[in-house]
């Protein structure tokens, strides 16, 4: 009987890009969400929606129980997990069977056999898919973990059995150090999956992450749609993907394949999988895991082979044969992903949250945006801090990357840092143009990224702003324009946390910065504002600073009154009635999408009155301090 209506048991970018390929096969959809997500964008572009409960991922998006209840109550005939939560849970395959719903994923036995790694390279094994040399027998007595590692040779892996995004991983690089490697991988696999068992692998010093997609039907056919490169890693997050991969012979690509196909039909397996390989400098290739869903990376295959990954799963779920046989499935051109998240790449990559109040992710043609966000949603604690994938296809590896880079530097989102500019400095490398990059190479801090251009420089564009009055949400200069009259401009600019001074003028046709030549803008360079927020892009370096907040300024004097931002809880109150102020003075912490916000005098002024205390929630636009 074919499908009808899909509860999808995800959130975020996934739900959307579900719901975006039911509507085309005219399936309803069911979005289910907790407290947080109430207003996602998945939530209001269902068809249903299902209210699991707090933010408290056992109480929603991992508790199999409600989902399920949820379906049922639904009348839905199938569930979608999407990739993550409760994806490669074999606890939901088997409940949605038990209430006779379809599992959009792969068989309960293919879920719990390759949930173990040690299983999983057994099995492999067993089929002759090269593996690479180590130790996953039962027996975890350390001595014998000891031994087993100096018999393969150091550096070792070591790796937890029911592991993944690099919890309970270590490399031993010498014997001295095993044991305490040991425990640590333990102690992070027990916490983590409330499994301390391991394997041990010899570790591949320049590694190289190839990965095939596959696709089985019911009836026993097994296909693959090529291969894809994600060798860009950090700390073994995926950060760029592309497909094919690049670099590789034809007959290297043709035996991991091959050994890809083969893997699948060593384990009966039913839907989209992906089989993972690392791959060594001499183009030797091992078997390193196979992930039992959907991947994040699917849509650069998708780009490459026409192919909706998402329409073949719901049909493979309804008993539907293949839609094409392996003869009939073709890759061309090239395609390339990014991952956008809200991080600080120059705060040790930690995560940013906080209200989007921009958002342009730019799209060309033969590309797309996969998103789960809108502008004056939040990043907020709970979930990963993805803002959207970006992808191109062209016809060619480099052109991809210059398409690449073309849609990064007309994208923009302010309210959160973000890496866009450290995308663009990483493509932009020697290293990733020539496919050297390798899954260690970001960890090592191997790569030489692009210099920034100076403060003074970005000054210049603040000028530019300043006298042309652009307000515009892009804005692309055009050439011959310049500073008008004679007079200097006194600029003051808040740019990486420092507050610099400069005098700009035009003379005799060149910019003037504090009496010294400067560079002159390119016709080429995009600058993007929001606000009193400006960012300038030029050679796909990413500027971003901030102009003074005249007209917040002008409103808090106006007003004679300090008021909330956005909704939150006052921290701490740092004044008293009667007290005298001075410009710059902090006045109330207060705590707002789990930040801490200082909220200063924009004058010197006497304290008036305080309307709220420590601990007491506010709104926004709450008057929090009068002044006299």
């Amino acid at each position: 009987m074919p499908i009808k209506k899909i509860l999808i048991a995800n959130r975020g970018e996934i739900a959307v890009r579900i719901i975006n390929t039911c509507r085309q096969l005219n399936i309803l959809t069911v979005a289910v969400f907790s407290d947080a997500d109430r207003h996602a964008k998945h939530v209001m572009m269902a068809d249903e929606q299902c209210h699991l409960g707090s933010t408290d991922l056992a109480d929603s998006y991992l508790n199999v129980d409600k989902i399920v209840q949820a379906a049922i109550d639904h009348q839905v005939d199938a569930v979608h997990p999407g990739y993550g939560f409760l994806s490669e849970r074999p606890a939901l395959a088997k409940a949605l069977d038990k209430a006779n719903i379809i599992f959009i994923g792969a068989p309960v036995e293919a879920l719990e056999l390759m949930g173990s790694k040690s299983a999983a390279k057994q099995t492999m094994l067993l089929a002759d898919v090269p593996c690479v040399p180590g130790y996953q027998e039962d027996d975890q007595t350390p001595d014998v973990l000891a031994d087993a590692a100096r018999a393969i040779g150091f550096p070792v892996l070591i790796k937890a059995v029911a592991g993944g995004g690099g919890k309970g991983m270590k490399i031993v690089h010498q014997a001295t150090d095993f044991a305490s490697q040991l425990k640590s991988a333990q102690r992070e696999a027990q916490n983590a999956f409330g499994d301390d068992q391991v394997i041990l692998e010899k570790y591949i010093t320049r590694p190289k992450h190839i990965e095939v997609q596959v696709f089985a039907d019911q009836h026993g056919h097994v296909v693959h749609l090529f291969e894809r490169d994600c060798s860009t890693q950090r700390r073994y997050q995926k950060v760029i993907e592309e497909a094919p991969a690049a670099g590789l012979s034809d007959a290297t690509r043709t035996d991991m394949l091959n050994a890809a196909v083969k893997a699948t039909q060593a384990i009966n397996y039913v839907g989209a999988g992906t089989v993972e390989f690392i791959m060594d400098g001499d183009d030797s290739f091992y078997f390193m895991e196979m992930n039992t869903r959907l991947q994040v990376e699917h849509r650069v295959t998708e780009m490459i082979t026409g192919v909706d990954l998402v329409a073949w799963q719901i049909a493979v779920a309804q008993g539907d044969p293949l839609p094409k046989k392996q003869t009939e499935i073709h890759d061309r051109g090239h395609a390339i992903q990014v991952r956008l998240y809200a991080e600080d790449p120059d705060n040790n990559y930690l995560p940013s949250t906080g209200l989007l109040e921009q958002v342009k992710l730019m799209q060309l043609e033969h590309s797309l945006v996969d998103s789960g966000v809108r502008a004056s949603d939040s990043v907020t604690i709970h979930y990963d801090p993805m803002i959207a994938k970006l992808v191109v296809w062209a016809k060619n590896r480099n052109k991809c990357i210059s398409k690449m880079l073309q849609v990064l530097d007309q994208s923009a989102v302010f309210g959160v840092k973000t890496n866009l500019a450290f995308l663009s400095r990483l493509l932009s490398t020697r290293e990733f143009r020539k496919h050297q990059i390798y899954t260690n190479t970001l960890d090592n801090d191997e790569l030489i990224l692009a210099q920034e251009i100076t403060p003074e420089v970005v000054a210049i564009y603040v000028h530019h702003l300043l006298h042309l009055n652009q307000t515009g949400e892009v804005w692309k200069q055009a050439s011959g324009w310049h500073v008008q009259g004679t007079e200097p401009l006194l600029l003051e600019l808040r740019f990486k946390g420092e507050t610099l001074a400069y005098q700009i003028s035009w003379e005799e046709g060149q910019y003037l910065i504090n009496g010294t030549d400067h560079y002159w803008p390119q016709k080429e360079d995009i600058c993007h504002i929001h606000r009193h927020q400006v960012q300038v892009i030029h050679q796909h370096l990413r500027y971003e600073f901030s102009l003074p907040d005249h007209e917040a300024k002008a409103v808090t004097s106006s007003a004679n009154a300090i008021l909330a931002p956005m909704p939150g809880k006052i921290i701490e109150v740092k004044v008293n009635p009667g007290d005298e102020v001075v410009t710059g003075q902090s006045l109330v912490v207060m705590e707002a999408m789990k930040m801490e916000l200082e909220l200063k005098a924009e004058r010197d002024a006497v304290i008036k009155d305080i309307a709220y205390s420590e601990n007491d929630q506010v709104r926004a636009d709450d008057i929090l301090v009068e002044l006299e």
